[in-house]
């Protein structure tokens, strides 16, 4: 029986300036992958400076651009044919797992994603918003408090990262007021998110409806593996059916947690973060301690990660 490795592709806020400089300068397709992303953005993902590449509309076509030359690299180095593969990212990070899995090419991908980004920040200039993690409560605590808090604003949970540990996100005197509730009903840390959006909250709406009509764009392929799609935490294969997903996406919570027991129920047994950081590999532990994932974004934790494989 093959083994089944599990992908995980990390979305926004795992950026840093030269991020997959190392793959670019040593194997020939992550070069080729970054060079075809355009001088500007390769002079971003390399150069910065940090206040550019945190700007949306940057930060997306970077992250899915390495995140996809990382996997090109990785795959060119290990034997498929030995392994079962399904896969999943967060937010950004979903078009990484589908370019991956063969729903569309790189450039079909790179194409989506910068609309993507921009619509996202026009959405959230015309919405402003915040986010904010909220960490030791349960569910339906965190969904009682942006219910009581969303009487000053949207207040929504967007972000099912592990449990006890829960992203929400609306207008600004909302948010603030769910993390002033949560703090004095026990929340062990509270932490308003410096980012420049509510993303995945209502607040996207706008976006969601401009990616509609840009999705009709492009022709999507039934694919190698199957992909765990944020919206559901289903296991998705059908390419008729990942369009609609993409934009139910944009403004609905991400319900990694779910994605995460769904493919430990499924026997997934190496899980390994694919781009920038280690962001997933933390909130896998937290999600089950006796899984440890390996990663895949220089030469070293590449080779590291191809050795555990063998």
């Amino acid at each position: 029986m093959p083994k089944k490795i599990f992908l995980m592709f990390p979305g926004q806020g795992s950026q840093y300036i030269g991020m997959g400089k190392d793959l670019y300068n040593k194997y020939p397709i992550a070069k080729e992958i970054i060079d075809s992303a355009g001088d500007e953005l390769k002079s971003v993902i390399f150069e910065g400076p940090e206040e550019t590449l945190k700007l949306t509309k940057y930060t997306q076509p970077a992250i899915f651009t390495v995140s996809v030359a990382a996997f090109e690299v990785f795959k060119s180095l290990a034997d498929f044919s030995k392994f079962e593969f399904v896969a999943a990212g967060h937010s950004l990070g979903e078009y990484c797992a589908l370019c991956a899995a063969g729903f569309f090419n790189f450039e079909d991908g790179l194409a989506m994603v910068k609309a993507r980004g921009s619509f996202i920040q026009d959405a959230s200039e015309k919405n402003p918003g915040t986010m904010a993690a909220i960490m030791g409560m349960q569910k339906a605590a965190v969904e009682d408090i942006c219910a009581r808090a969303s009487s000053l604003g949207v207040c929504q949970a967007v972000n099912y990262n592990s449990p006890g540990q829960i992203v929400i996100a609306g207008t600004a005197e909302a948010v603030n007021k769910a993390v002033e509730l949560a703090g004095a009903e026990g929340a062990l840390k509270c932490v308003v998110l410096n980012v420049s959006g509510p993303f995945h909250s209502s607040l996207m709406s706008g976006a969601a409806e401009a990616m509609s009509c840009e999705l009709e764009k492009y022709v999507f392929t039934n694919p190698l593996f199957g992909v765990y799609t944020n919206c559901d935490a289903a296991l998705t294969f059908n390419c008729a059916e990942v369009k609609d997903k993409l934009v139910k996406q944009i403004k609905s919570p991400v319900k990694w947690d779910e994605i995460i027991q769904n493919a430990i129920a499924l026997g997934a047994e190496n899980f390994i973060e694919i781009g920038p950081g280690k962001v997933l590999s933390g909130l896998l532990k937290r999600t089950d301690k006796s899984k440890k994932a390996l990663n895949a974004e220089d030469e070293i934790s590449l080779q590291k990660t191809l050795q555990s494989l063998n």
